[in-house]
């Protein structure tokens, strides 16, 4: 994908000023509908469970999701991108962070 372009560059600057989770909903809200913010999630639980090695099996029942949009996940997870483990990482980082300080 061509990330140079007016438009997308413009929203990653709009993701990028969010300041909270409560900028971020509302966002996230008027740009997408409540199905497609659910499929995002999904996804990214996806891509969670693929990073512990559970088997696609079990990601189709718990998450709803195709075979074909978890073996995709799991491309991009292992692919040249690296935004999945970016992510990852940083909300494992962040939550072991919490649970060091008694807040999860």
């Amino acid at each position: 994908m061509d990330w140079n372009d007016k438009g997308k560059e413009q929203l990653i600057k709009a993701i990028l000023l969010l300041k909270n989770a409560d900028e971020t909903q509302r966002f996230l809200r008027d740009l997408m509908t409540e199905k497609e913010i659910k499929e995002f999630a999904k996804r990214l639980k996806a891509a969670e469970m693929l990073t512990e090695k559970i088997p696609y099996s079990t990601i189709e029942k718990e998450t709803g999701l195709s075979s074909t949009t978890v073996a995709r996940v799991a491309k991009w997870l292992n692919g040249k991108g690296g935004g999945y483990k970016i992510i990852i990482n940083k909300l494992h980082h962040h939550n072991s962070i919490q649970s060091r300080r008694g807040l999860s």
